[in-house]
Order: C-alpha cells, then structure tokens, then sequence
C-alpha cells in the first residue's frame, strides 16, 4: 500500500511537511507504523497549487523518496497554501513515473492509499465506464488512476463527495458481479486548489489508517509556547496516513466510511455512503 498526507492552510514550505517532524513522510517511507508494508519506496510524488489562477504542477518520481536529491532541493524553495505528497507502494502494476500519485486532470489532484481487489478480473469494465472525452487522460496502469477517472466522468468537479460515492458503488457492483465479495480499499485524497476532501472507506469495513489535525485554536491551548502553531491560521489543517509525531491531543482518528471537507470558513466530517451504480451509457 502507499502513506500520503494533504495540506490546507497557511502558505508552507514543503520541507516543513514531509521533513521536519518526527514522524515525516521521508521517514515513513522507510519506517512505517501503521501501513502494511514498513518500506514504500516505489516512488513518490508531490502536487501543489502556486496561486488562484493556474492549476497545479506535480513532480513525480520512480525512485524511493528518502534520497531524492531533487526532492530535498525543491522542498527548501517551494512554498504553497496546498500540498499532496505520496509515496508509493505498488500493489502489482509496475514502477513506473505515470503510475505516480498524484494524479492531475485540470484543477484536480488526486491520491489513493489502498486497492481495488483482483483489479486485472474487472479492470476493463471499468476502464470502459470512463467517458470517452477523459479516456485519453489516463496515462498509467493503476487501479488508483482509473478510481480518480471514474470520479471524474460521475461527476467530481461539481459534487466531489455524490461523485466519490457513486464511483465506489459502480466499482462495488462490477466487481462484485466478477466474484469479488469486498472489491475496494481506499483511502483517497482529492482537491481543486480551493478545498480539500478526504475519504476513508472499504466495502469490508476495514480501512486503511487515515487522521486529520486538531484545530489550531486548540492546539495552541495545548502548546502556547510552540512556534509552529503560532505560524499558521486557524483553518490550517492536515489530513495523513498516519501521525507525524507523537504530540498528545494533536491527532485524530477519521472514522471508518467517512469523508471530510476541509476550506476556507468550512470544516465537516460526514458519513461515507456507496450509491447504486449508474447504468451503462
């Protein structure tokens, strides 16, 4: 499987994120806690929004990410309000640059922790679900890249989380119509720049670890001396595989089949729900 984190907020460098704390991405990459592999290190990639007007850029990466050269370098320059990071363990399909998360389609990011069970017994029923306009978008072999592709053609860019929702139930109908009882595992990342979702959800209710931040006005309750916290606004908020440090209070558990929507004067954790699969065109 794969750790991920996404930031909203405060404009960051992206050292400050995946280097510095105690349990950052680059140190998951080798010492993971909760993931299923302790070691992900099929490459890595970053995604990051430079300002209101242009969409996002992404740099992404084979390699493992703990002696990227490039990676350390960007990270001390490149400042942004949101960030997604990822590294990657491959759960089958090949390690290769376009099977790096995130993925990119207009202002959409896009990233997935987790697996589509037996994708190659369905993976082209799904792949022909996709609308015809996006299907030569898709660059990889992943099952996360056709997720993200069938979000987009159910209708992600106006109703990211009704989209989510019906992508999960059509990928749980085919797959289940191909014997596979519990076809999804996810943990997703999605945004456009402006806000942020997260989705924590498989179809045996038993998904992979995901958290989100405490709010900085309680945080620096907690720890009026901490020079981070005095830093960043109070709608500044992390959502991550797993925590980056130890902070007691700092952390905390997304509920299993629950989303969460994260921006600007809005922050909402809800109930995560598979609608019916749409019929086929």
């Amino acid at each position: 499987m794969c750790r991920w984190l996404a930031y909203s907020g405060t404009p960051v460098l992206l050292e400050q994120l995946i280097y510095r704390p105690q349990h950052s991405l680059i140190d998951q990459s080798l010492h993971s806690r909760l993931g299923v592999e302790t070691t992900n290190g099929d490459g890595f990639g970053v995604g990051w929004y430079a300002d209101s007007e242009t969409g996002p850029s992404v740099f992404r990466d084979v390699g493992p990410a703990w002696n990227n050269r490039n990676l350390r370098e960007l990270s001390r320059n490149l400042r942004s309000r949101m960030f997604f990071a990822h590294i990657r363990a491959s759960t089958g399909t090949a390690v290769q640059e376009t099977n790096c998360h995130p993925f990119r389609h207009g202002r959409w990011l896009w990233m997935h922790n987790g697996a589509v069970v037996d994708f190659h017994r369905f993976r082209r029923e799904l792949v022909l679900r996709i609308d015809p306009s996006l299907f030569n978008a898709v660059e990889g072999t992943t099952d996360s890249e056709v997720l993200f592709f069938l979000a987009l053609t159910l209708g992600l860019e106006e109703d990211p989380p009704g989209a989510v929702e019906r992508m999960v139930g059509l990928v749980e109908t085919i797959g289940r119509a191909n014997g596979v009882e519990n076809p999804v595992q996810m943990t997703v990342a999605t945004g456009d720049g402006e806000m942020l979702w997260g989705f924590r959800y498989s179809s045996e209710h038993r998904s992979r670890s995901l958290f989100y931040s405490t709010d900085v006005d309680t945080l620096r309750a907690l720890y009026p001396d901490n020079p981070v916290l005095a830093m960043v606004s109070e709608e500044t908020r992390l959502i991550v595989s797993e925590p980056l440090g130890d902070l007691p209070g700092a952390w905390n558990e997304v509920p299993e089949s629950s989303y969460g929507i994260v921006g600007p004067g809005r922050d909402e954790l809800c109930p995560f729900r598979p609608q019916a699969a749409p019929r086929a065109a």
